[in-house]
C-alpha cells in the first residue's frame, strides 16, 4: 500500500507531544538537581571564598570555578552574580571563569546531559568545562585591556548586598534553614522556566518540522570524501555558536536540542561547541553590555567564542584518539517519551518533593524571611519579549496537542 505522507496537522500535533515529552523525560531530573543546588546555596557560605578572589593564582581560579559549580546555572543569575564579584574587587579573570563554571558545570545541567546524551557527553562536559576556564583565562592575560576593565569596573561597581555570616551545620539543624531552602528552590524555578519551556518547545518542533538533511547541509555531514576532517570539525565547531546564539536559548533549555544535533550526525566537536555557547546568546550579550558596557561585553563574547572552539576542538580528537567518541546518538528520549518505566514513578516521586519545596517555601514567606536572592535581569520589567514569546509558545503547546489528540499525530 502507498504510503500517504502526513499532515501538517498531525506533524505539529507530533511536534507538540515531542515537545512535552522532552519535559515529562527530564522533569524528575531538573527537581532533583534544583533541589540539590539550592541545599547547596543555602548551607555553603559562599562568601568565605570571595575573600580570596581578589589576586589571580591557580587556587583563586580553583575557588572561582568551584563557585560558580556550587551557584545557580540561570544564565541571568550567573552574569549579575559575575558582576557582583568582580564589583567585589575579584578579579577580571576569576568573574569570567565564575560565569563559565555557573553555566556549564552545575548539577542540573550534568543530570539533563547524562540523560538525553550520555555519559560520554557529560564527562566531556565536565573535563570541556574546566579546558574552557583555563583557555580563557591564557587568553584574557594575552590581551587583557587595563583601560576597558578599570572602566568597566568602575561602571560595576554600587550597591553590591553582602551576604550574612552563618553556621553551616547551624542552619542545616534548623528548620529555618530548610524554609530557606526551599524558597531558593522556588526562586530557582522562577528564574528557568521560561528559557527551559522555549528551549524545550523549540527543540520538539525542530525534531519534527526541520529535516536531517538541512543540519546535514549546514555541518556538512556527507563531506568526509571531499574534505580533510579536520576542516569539517573545525567548521562544526565554528558554526555551533553561531546556532546556539540564533536560538536565544539558556543553558537548560539548548539540551534537547543538542540531542537533535547529535542525531543528525554533527561532530562530537559541534554539538560540545552548541551546547558551551549559552552565554553567547544575544539577550545575555546585552545584559553584559548592561553591566560592562559594550566594549567590554563584545570582548567577553570573543574570549567565549575563541575558547569554546578551541575547547571543542580539543575534545573532539582528545576523545577520538582515546576511542571515547560516542556514536551518533540515537537516545530513547527522541523516540519514546511517554512510557510506564522508571521517569514514571521518579516524576511522582519528585512532584512529592517538589510539594514538600513549595510548602517550606510559603512557610518561609509566611515568616516574614527573604533568604537568599539573585540580582538578575531578565528584562526591563513588565511584559517583556520573552514573556510574550512564552505566551505564544504556550498557546501553542494546548493548540498542538489539541491537534494531537484529533489526528493521533505522525
Amino acid at each position: 500500500m502507498e504510503s500517504v505522507d502526513p499532515t501538517f496537522w498531525q506533524l505539529y500535533g507530533e511536534a507538540a507531544k515531542t515537545a512535552l515529552g522532552f519535559f515529562w523525560k527530564a522533569g524528575w531530573a531538573f527537581v532533583m538537581g534544583y533541589a540539590i543546588s539550592s541545599m547547596i546555596q543555602v548551607f555553603v557560605p559562599k562568601h568565605r571564598l570571595v575573600r580570596h578572589m581578589g589576586d589571580l593564582s591557580l587556587r583563586s581560579t580553583g575557588l572561582a570555578t568551584a563557585f560558580g559549580t556550587i551557584s545557580s546555572s540561570c544564565s541571568f543569575a550567573a552574569l549579575a552574580a559575575a558582576r557582583a564579584l568582580f564589583a567585589k574587587g575579584a578579579h577580571f579573570i576569576l568573574a569570567v571563569a565564575f560565569m563559565f563554571a555557573s553555566t556549564n558545570l552545575v548539577i542540573e545541567l550534568g543530570i539533563l546531559i547524562l540523560i538525553f546524551l550520555g555519559w560520554q557527553f557529560l564527562v566531556a562536559e565536565i573535563i570541556g568545562g574546566l579546558v574552557l576556564i583555563l583557555i580563557s583565562s591564557i587568553i584574557i592575560r594575552a590581551t587583557y585591556p587595563q583601560r576597558w576593565i578599570k572602566e568597566a569596573r568602575d561602571r560595576a561597581e554600587g550597591d553590591v548586598p553582602e551576604e550574612e555570616d552563618f553556621s553551616p551545620l547551624e542552619r542545616m539543624r534548623s528548620v529555618k534553614g530548610w524554609q530557606m531552602v526551599g524558597h531558593q528552590f522556588v526562586m530557582e524555578w522562577q528564574m528557568v522556566w521560561k528559557e527551559i519551556l522555549i528551549g524545550f518547545t523549540v527543540a520538539g518542533f525542530m525534531k519534527v518540522f526541520v529535516p536531517d538533511a538541512f543540519w546535514k547541509a549546514l555541518f556538512l555531514h556527507g563531506y568526509q570524501d571531499t574534505l580533510p576532517e579536520l576542516v569539517i570539525v573545525l567548521e562544526n565547531a565554528i558554526v555551533g555558536p553561531f546556532v546556539a546564539a540564533l536560538t536565544f536559548i539558556g543553558s537548560m533549555g539548548n539540551i534537547p536540542l543538542a540531542t537533535v544535533l547529535a542525531g543528525s550526525g554533527v561532530t562530537f566537536a559541534g554539538v560540545m561547541a552548541f551546547i558551551y555557547s549559552d552565554l553567547m546568546v544575544p539577550p545575555l550579550v546585552r545584559v553584559n553590555a548592561k553591566y560592562y558596557g559594550w566594549r567590554v561585553a563584545l570582548y567577553i563574547a570573543a574570549i567565549m567564542f575563541a575558547s569554546i572552539v578551541a575547547t571543542a576542538l580539543i575534545l573532539h580528537f582528545g576523545f577520538a584518539a582515546l576511542g571515547l567518541t560516542p556514536d551518533t546518538v540515537e537516545s530513547t528520549v527522541m523516540h519514546q517519551q511517554f512510557a510506564l518505566d522508571y521517569t514514571f514513578f521518579l516524576n511522582i516521586a519528585f512532584v512529592a518533593l517538589a510539594g514538600l519545596m513549595i510548602f517550606l517555601h510559603r512557610r518561609h514567606k509566611a515568616g516574614g524571611g527573604h533568604g537568599h536572592h539573585h540580582d538578575h535581569d531578565h528584562g526591563s520589567g513588565g511584559f517583556s519579549f520573552q514573556d510574550w514569546v512564552v505566551l505564544v509558545f504556550i498557546v501553542g503547546l494546548i493548540l498542538g496537542i489539541i491537534a494531537f489528540a484529533m489526528t493521533g499525530g505522525v
